[in-house]
């Protein structure tokens, strides 16, 4: 019988009733103490037994893409209460492609935790504002929807819903992961076509399908369409035999076509007789880069991604792939004195042909004319609209030899090494000194010197944050409108001011600008929205830069550590991964990867990433406190403490208080850890805020006066 509006139960107020099946029943409901709406699951009496299994199942898993579970009764459980819809297709393909590559994260991450669902089907993923979200792990779907005809679950023998059950299932065979897979595929088929793989009048019909035919081809990508089938391969053994591998072929393979034009401008090729002018073939791709950044409805890859492939004999068509874009840039530069030569060619990646080429002889002093004409031969090439001539777009033009030191000073800082940075330090001032009123040059002294105190701790913050708030600021009053400016002057306001007001009003100013740089987009994620305690709004930003620079390492990482402080930790470790299939030797994703497996208690895994990391890095603190707490953890103390000693016999220098901090917090004593925390907090460390987003540190006791300390409201 329908329980009526108003009823109690526990706690629980019914509100209205939500669905209804075989099994039982679903309602809305208020849990009145915590004021939030709660989902109340009832089984009908000989299902009770069933109850305590699934209330484990889901129990065990804590995932952003799976229902969570609050509580259970003595015939009933109490779920997240969800506002949204239950999958329906035909959806455009990249939509199907995203919600799917979610709805595999979910199933890797379940199986992972030893859960298998049984039940997978589009009446068992909600699609909310903030993506999918499986239902009913371990326990067949009440019937939900109207259309209950072939996809209402079998109370028998059958465990599962005609039309996605395995044949395994259907043949009361054993199941495993495998058996989800099937399911996915038959998903998936649905998500792309809006009609079910295996039809059929009745629940037999439908099941003799799956034993018996195969499912009708679909008009999708030919890529989709193989994943499909392979998901649904009547023998488990042929099919993908984990979700990661399900996953990781959505993933890689070509993303579905779109009518976006895209382009990826690599580095000009140097052809000076001198090969220090490398620096100046790699600044005109630089400007062509930022002229067509301002280009209305074109994807254009940011600097670090299109430089990956500098140097490297690459196809084309594979370089644009990997970038994701349908053409690409490529060019030369021959410099013979005051002479400039300049050839560049736009290639379509899908065939190879030349949409445009041109070669410029000119004047030195003509390459800013040079880089306006690129830019706008690109444009008319792609059918595309400049926001405003590339002239236009700059405000100021320097002088020939500040402009010359300013693209020495980005070429060294690239590298990241202590002499590159000191050269390229001497290079800004020399271009500050060349031009004063060269507002990019400021701007870039300024990320000079954040790169010293947040990413290498080579300068404490109380030395630098000044140096960049005055940098940023100049460069503000030479250019009003420059959003690097205003988001670096958000970045001081946030990280070592503590002033979240101010920092807000600065970034709402960056990005309400019609292009911003992907390093805004940085900023404004890691070093305002996850201190602010918003992690899903930072990796939304995160994952924006990272769409405009794919193959940024640094985006990437950041990324992995935005989604740990979600709480999506096997999305983190998927993108620390990632990482190193690009570059096994970027040392920060070994030292991140064994901080999430050391969070997970695999101790064992941990170990050998942690001493990779620390190899490589033995100068840096939390390379240090990860090594030293996996070791600790493992039992190996007096190796633990020789590491740590590093930390100890010098507790007070800049960033060891952070290092601590997470030290201590990686071996569980939350206590020390908030207590070094606090000293970081003193040093004004840009990294502690981000820090101090996780969990741990926030339910802590000590977290009030951490967040007073930072004027933070405490949660």
């Amino acid at each position: 019988m329908a329980l009526s509006a108003g009823t109690r139960v526990g706690p629980y107020e019914i509100l209205a009733l939500l669905g209804a099946g075989g099994m039982g029943e679903v309602y809305r409901a208020l849990d009145p103490r915590l004021g939030r709406e709660v989902a109340v699951k009832f089984l009908d009496a000989k299902y009770v037994d069933r109850l305590e299994g699934e209330a484990r199942a889901i129990a065990a898993l804590n995932h952003p893409h799976i229902c969570a579970i609050y509580d259970i009764g003595s015939n009933y459980l109490v779920m997240e209460y969800l506002r949204g819809a239950p999958l329906k297709g035909p959806l455009p393909p990249e939509e199907a492609v995203r919600l799917g590559a979610q709805i595999a994260r979910a199933l890797e991450y379940a199986h992972s935790m030893g859960v298998t669902h049984r039940d997978l089907k589009p009446d068992n993923i909600m699609v909310t504002a903030a993506g999918v979200k499986l239902l009913d792990f371990g326990l067949a779907k009440f019937v939900v929807s109207e259309d209950a005809d072939v996809t209402e679950t079998n109370a028998g023998a059958v465990m599962g819903s005609a039309g996605y059950m395995a044949p395994e299932q259907i043949q009361s065979q054993p199941v495993d992961a495998r058996s989800d897979i099937f399911s996915y595929g038959a998903v998936l088929y649905e998500m792309l076509s809006g009609a079910r793989a295996f039809p059929g009048a009745t629940a037999v019909a439908a099941m003799a399908a799956i034993l018996y035919k195969e499912p009708v081809p679909i008009d999708a990508a030919p890529e989709l369409q193989s994943i499909i089938a392979r998901c649904l391969r009547k023998a488990p053994s042929e099919r993908f035999q984990s979700a990661t591998e399900l996953r990781a072929a959505l993933e890689s393979g070509p993303k579905p076509a779109t009518n976006t034009p895209s382009i990826a401008v690599l580095p000009f090729a140097n052809l000076s007789r001198d090969p220090d002018d490398e620096y100046f073939s790699d600044g005109l791709a630089e400007e062509i880069i930022n002229a067509l950044a301002q280009v209305a409805g074109l994807k254009i890859i940011a600097r670090t991604s299109a430089f990956a492939f500098k140097g490297r004999n690459e196809d084309i068509r594979k370089i644009a792939e990997t970038l994701g874009v349908s053409n690409v840039l490529e060019g030369s530069v021959r410099r013979a004195g005051n002479r400039l030569r300049v050839t560049a060619q736009l290639i379509k990646a899908e065939d190879g042909t030349h949409l445009w080429s041109q070669r410029f002889d000119r004047e030195m002093t003509d390459v800013f004319g040079v880089q306006d004409e690129i830019a706008a031969a690109i444009a008319e090439a792609l059918q595309v609209k400049l926001l405003m001539a590339p002239a236009e777009l700059r405000q100021y033009t320097p002088n020939l030899p500040a402009y010359e030191a300013y693209l020495k000073a980005r070429h060294h800082l690239a590298k990241v090494t202590p002499e590159a940075l000191a050269r390229g330090k001497e290079c800004y001032e020399q271009a500050i000194a060349l031009d004063a009123g060269f507002a990019l040059a400021h701007i870039g002294f300024a990320e000079y010197y954040l790169l010293l105190t947040f990413s290498t701790s080579l300068l404490p913050a109380h030395d630098a944050m000044p140096l960049v708030r005055a940098c940023a600021r100049k460069a503000l009053e030479l250019d009003p409108s420059l959003p690097e400016a205003q988001a670096m002057l958000g970045v001081v306001a946030a990280v070592y001011d503590y002033d979240w007001k101010e920092a807000a009003r600065l970034f709402r100013l960056a990005m309400a600008h019609e292009s911003v740089s992907p390093h805004v987009h940085e900023y404004y994620g890691y070093l305002y929205l996850l201190p602010m305690g918003r992690p899903a709004d930072a990796v939304e930003e995160l994952e924006k830069a990272l769409r405009r620079d794919p193959l940024n390492l640094m985006f990437r990482l950041l990324l992995g550590d935005g989604l740990r402080a979600a709480g999506r930790y096997e999305d983190s470790s998927a993108e620390y991964r990632r990482i190193l299939e690009l570059d096994e030797n970027y040392w920060w994703a070994w030292v991140v990867l064994a901080w999430n497996h050391a969070l997970s208690g695999a101790i064992a895994e941990a170990l050998p990433l942690a001493e990779r990391g620390y190899s490589m890095t033995p100068w840096n603190l939390t390379a240090v406190a990860v090594l030293a707490a996996v070791l600790q953890r493992s039992g190996k103390t007096i190796r633990a403490e020789e590491v740590l000693r590093t930390l100890n016999n010098s507790p007070a220098q800049y960033g060891a208080p952070r290092a601590l901090a997470t030290y201590y917090y990686l071996c569980g004593e939350m206590d020390l850890a908030a207590e070094w925390a606090g000293k970081s907090v003193e040093q004004r460390d840009p990294g502690i805020p981000a820090l101090l987003a996780l969990a741990p540190f926030r339910s802590s006791a000590r977290w009030p006066a951490l967040a007073k300390a930072m004027n933070l409201v405490s949660d």
